[in-house]
């Protein structure tokens, strides 16, 4: 019969710990030894006191007052000239500029140049006094002249107007024409300017617009002026 054991007394379970345990101290131990240091208590080393309170010597100054400036020399003594009787001073004669109550005064009086206000171009619908067309010279009022002058150019537009241009440049339908042109100081037709479907169509009405008879000139405060004028041209082409 094998002699029985107590596991618990197994000391060779427990052997690889202490092992470790053993190769730590060991370990720990050589490190101290390696930096373990020594050093001589007997060398002096050099100390540097330093107070709190570190005292400056100032020196005591003394201000220097400056001499006083020196007083200016004495005035040099006035020479005055001496003149004896024999010799004669001439004396210098100041003319007053007052003017004698017995002189007349010449006002002059201040010259305005007269410059003439221009006045620029006046529309017809505004004009104070509108230009007359030849035939109206008799109407009452300025109103009645516009009117009439209004009558006349029509007639005479409708009248010299080739209406036939339009078709024989192949335009149809209903045609508009734009007239504008300027009555001038003189009652002379002049800028004449025209828009039209086609170009033969503004030159015949620049023509017939230029053929308009010499007028009176409009007015505007009381000064001949350039009138504005704007006409329009409507015709069927059948």
């Amino acid at each position: 019969m094998k002699p029985k054991k107590n596991p618990k007394a197994d000391l060779s379970r427990r052997s690889m710990l202490f092992f470790q345990l053993g190769m730590i101290l060991m370990l720990f131990l050589a490190w101290r030894a390696i930096e373990y240091k020594t050093y001589d208590r007997s060398l002096a080393t050099d100390t540097l006191e330093v107070s709190d309170e570190l005292l400056e010597e100032i020196p005591i100054t003394q201000q220097i007052t400056p001499p006083p400036p020196p007083p200016p020399p004495p005035p040099a003594p006035e020479v005055i000239e001496v003149v004896e009787d024999e010799v004669e001073v001439e004396e210098t004669i100041i003319e007053s500029t007052e003017t004698n109550q017995e002189e007349e005064i010449v006002e002059v009086e201040e010259i305005v140049e007269a410059v003439e206000e221009e006045i620029a171009d006046v529309p017809f619908a505004v004009i104070e006094n509108v230009p007359v067309y030849p035939g109206c010279e008799s109407e009452p009022n300025n109103s009645a002249k516009k009117k009439c002058m209004s009558e006349k150019v029509q007639k005479f537009v409708q009248k010299k107007f080739n209406t036939e241009l339009a078709g024989d440049l192949g335009l149809e339908g209903r045609q508009r024409i734009s007239v504008q042109f300027k009555i001038d100081k003189s009652g002379n037709i002049v800028d004449v300017r025209a828009r039209a479907p086609h170009p033969r169509l503004e030159q015949e009405a620049v023509d017939v617009v230029k053929a308009l008879p010499k007028m009176t000139p409009g007015k505007q405060r009381g000064k001949a002026v350039g009138v504005l004028y704007a006409l329009p041209i409507l015709f069927q082409v059948e």
